[in-house]
C-alpha cells in the first residue's frame, strides 16, 4: 500500500502531480503510557515501505541492544522516539510528526505523549488534526489517561475517533475483552457527544490488524487500521457554508492595485459575490480573486488568495470578510472561551495579555474563572488561577473589539493563543464557546484589583525630613514597575480608606494615619531599601 508508483521512473512530474492531488488526513495517536503508540507508527511506516534501509538497519540493531521486544523482534517505537530522553525512559516526550502516504491518500501523524505533565503537548498536537487514533492496553482498559485524550479531543472539535485496542495478544486474541472494553468505553463518551467512533483489536508488535486482517482474531470483521484511515470521510467536516476570510496583509503595489491577502478559513467566496468587512461593517462586491498563477472564478477553504473590490472601503489587517449572505460573526469585546495554560507561571484574572485570535492582536485579560475542569473525571472545580496543563472555561475580556465565531462552528476564527506581553511567549490557548452575556458582569473585586496591579492595597506611612522627596521617588518607583499608587499628604482617615479600597498603594507623608500597614523612617531607609522591603513583606510583586 505504498506511495511508490512505475510513474517515479517513467514520469516523475506526472508522479508529483498524482501525488499532490491525494487528500490529507491529518491525525495523532494519544492514550496511555506504554500503550504502544510509537510502535503503532512505526508498523504503519514499516508496513507501508515508508523507512530507508539504513534507518531499519539502525533500528533493528537498537532493537537488539535493548532487548525491550523479544527475539528477533524489531522495536519499531525507536523510529518514532527520537530524542535521547525519550529513548532512556522508554516513553514520548514532545510530539513528533510523520509522515507517509498511499495510493489514495497523504498522512501526518502526530504522535503525542501520554504523561499527564504534557497534557500541553498533546492539546497542541490535536489542534491540526482530523482524527484521533486512541490507544487502549487490552490488560487494563479504559484508564483515566484514555478519559483525558478523548475529552480534550473532544474539545479541540476532532469529529473522527479510532480505539486502538492494542496488545490482544498478550490477552489471546480474547474477544470477550474486546467487547468488554468497547462497552466501557462507549459508556464513558456518551457525555462528550462524539459520534464516529470505530473500534479496531490489534496487535501493532506483531502487525495484526494494522495494515492487514489478523488471522488471530477470526472474529472482528471489521477495517484494519490502514484500511480504515484510507477510507475514512473527512470532506464533509470541513466548513463551507459560512464564508470567512481574516485578512492578513493589505497589497498595494502601485495606485491602481489594492488588494487584501489572506487564506480562506471556511466557506466559498465567488467573484461578484457581495461581502462585508467586519468589524467596520462596510458592504462592497468581490471584483477578482487573484492568485500567483491568474485569476479565480472562486475561492475556498484553506486557498491562499488575494481578494479585490469594487469600492475603495477600510480594510485593515486584522479584518474579516465574510460573505454577505451567511450568518454573520458575532463582534464583541467580550467572549466566553475555554482555556488550556500552557506555561509554569499561573493564569490569573486581570493580569495583562495579547490575545492572537486569527490574523488580529489586541491586548486583554482573563476577567473572569466560572470553573476548572478536570480532564480526567470532567468534574468542574471553582478555582482563581489556571496551572499548567490546565483547563478552565473563562471570560475574556478586550481591549476592542473582535470577530469571532464559536470554535465548534470554525476553528480559524473561534480559536486564538494568549501571549505573555514581556517574554512574547505564548502561554495559552483558548476555543471559544460564544458571547460573553451580561449576566458575566460583576463588581470589580479588591482581589481582581490586586491581580491587575500585582499588589495588595496598602498604606505605606513615609515620616522623617526626606518624606516628601522619597515618597515622590517611590512613587516613581512603583509606578515604572507597573503598580498603582498615589501620595496623599493631608490628614484625611476617610480618604485613606477609601484610596485603599479602591486597590492603590497609598503613601501618607508623616505618621498621620491611622490606617498604616507599615512605616519607614526616609532618613533610614532610601527609596530602594523601601521597596525591597515591600516586596520582602509581599505587598507588591
Amino acid at each position: 500500500m505504498s506511495h511508490q508508483s512505475d510513474l517515479i521512473s517513467t514520469d516523475i512530474n506526472a508522479y508529483l502531480a498524482q501525488h499532490e492531488r491525494k487528500e490529507l488526513l491529518r491525525f495523532l495517536t494519544c492514550g496511555n503510557v506504554d500503550d504502544g503508540k510509537s510502535t503503532l507508527i512505526g508498523r504503519l511506516l514499516h508496513d507501508s515501505k515508508m523507512i530507508y534501509e539504513d534507518q531499519l538497519a539502525a533500528v533493528q540493531a537498537d532493537s537488539v541492544k535493548s532487548g525491550t521486544t523479544g527475539a528477533g523482534k524489531i522495536d519499531l517505537a525507536l523510529l518514532v522516539d527520537g530524542l535521547q530522553a525519550e529513548r532512556e525512559q522508554g516513553i514520548t516526550i514532545d510530539v513528533a510528526y510523520r509522515y507517509f502516504s498511499t495510493s489514495t491518500r497523504k498522512f501526518i501523524i502526530a504522535d503525542t505523549p501520554g504523561h499527564e505533565q504534557y497534557t500541553r503537548n498533546m492539546a497542541t498536537g490535536a489542534s491540526t488534526c482530523d482524527l484521533a487514533v486512541i490507544l487502549i492496553d487490552a490488560r487494563y482498559g479504559v484508564q483515566t489517561q484514555t478519559k483525558r485524550h478523548s475529552f480534550i479531543a473532544s474539545l479541540l472539535g476532532l469529529k473522527h475517533i479510532i480505539v486502538a485496542i492494542n496488545k490482544m495478544d498478550l490477552m489471546a486474541y480474547s474477544e470477550d475483552t474486546f467487547n468488554k472494553i468497547k462497552a466501557d468505553y462507549l459508556a464513558f463518551v456518551k457525555t462528550l457527544g462524539q459520534h464516529d467512533i470505530h473500534f479496531i483489536p490489534m496487535s501493532a508488535l506483531d502487525g495484526d490488524n494494522v495494515v492487514n486482517p489478523s488471522e488471530n482474531m477470526p472474529w472482528y470483521t471489521g477495517k484494519p487500521m490502514m484500511e480504515l484511515l484510507n477510507s475514512i470521510e473527512i470532506a464533509s467536516d470541513h466548513n463551507f457554508d459560512d464564508a470567512r476570510f481574516p485578512v492578513q496583509y493589505v497589497n498595494r503595489p502601485n495606485l491602481d492595485f489594492r488588494g487584501f491577502c489572506g487564506t480562506v478559513a471556511s466557506g466559498v467566496f465567488h467573484k461578484g459575490d457581495a461581502i462585508t468587512a467586519m468589524p467596520s461593517g462596510k458592504t462592497s462586491t468581490i471584483k477578482s480573486i487573484v492568485t500567483y498563477d491568474g485569476e479565480l472564478e472562486q475561492a475556498f477553504a484553506s486557498m491562499a488568495v488575494t481578494l479585490t473590490l469594487t469600492d475603495e472601503i477600510d480594510v485593515s489587517r486584522g479584518d474579516i470578510i465574510v460573505g454577505s449572505q451567511q450568518s454573520a460573526p458575532t463582534v464583541a469585546d467580550r467572549f466566553k472561551a475555554t482555556i488550556v495554560w500552557m506555561t509554569e507561571k499561573p493564569m490569573t484574572p486581570g493580569r495583562q495579555y495579547l490575545i492572537k485570535l486569527a490574523t488580529r492582536n489586541v491586548s486583554g485579560s482573563i476577567s473572569m474563572i466560572h470553573h476548572r475542569i478536570d480532564v480526567n473525571t470532567l468534574e468542574h472545580h471553582d478555582a482563581n488561577e489556571l496551572k499548567l496543563n490546565e483547563f478552565g472555561l473563562c471570560t475574556v475580556a478586550v481591549n476592542a473589539p473582535v470577530v469571532f465565531d464559536p470554535y465548534k462552528l470554525n476553528k480559524t476564527t473561534g480559536s486564538f493563543i494568549v501571549i505573555d506581553r514581556l517574554t512574547n511567549i505564548t502561554v495559552g490557548a483558548g476555543m471559544i464557546s460564544g458571547d460573553a452575556s451580561e449576566e458575566d458582569w460583576s463588581p470589580v473585586s479588591a482581589e481582581e484589583r490586586a491581580t491587575r496591579y500585582s499588589q495588595i492595597a496598602s498604606v505605606i506611612a513615609l515620616n522623617g525630613s526626606d518624606a516628601a522627596q522619597v515618597a515622590y521617588h517611590l512613587e516613581r518607583k512603583l509606578f515604572d514597575t507597573g503598580h498603582a499608587t498615589t501620595i496623599l499628604e493631608a490628614d484625611n482617615d476617610e480618604l485613606v480608606v477609601a484610596i485603599k479600597n479602591a486597590g492603590l498603594l497609598c503613601l501618607c507623608l508623616g505618621e498621620k494615619s491611622t490606617q498604616a500597614d507599615v512605616a519607614f523612617n526616609c532618613d533610614e531607609n532610601t527609596v530602594d531599601e523601601i521597596y525591597a522591603a515591600l516586596k520582602n513583606r509581599g505587598l507588591i510583586h
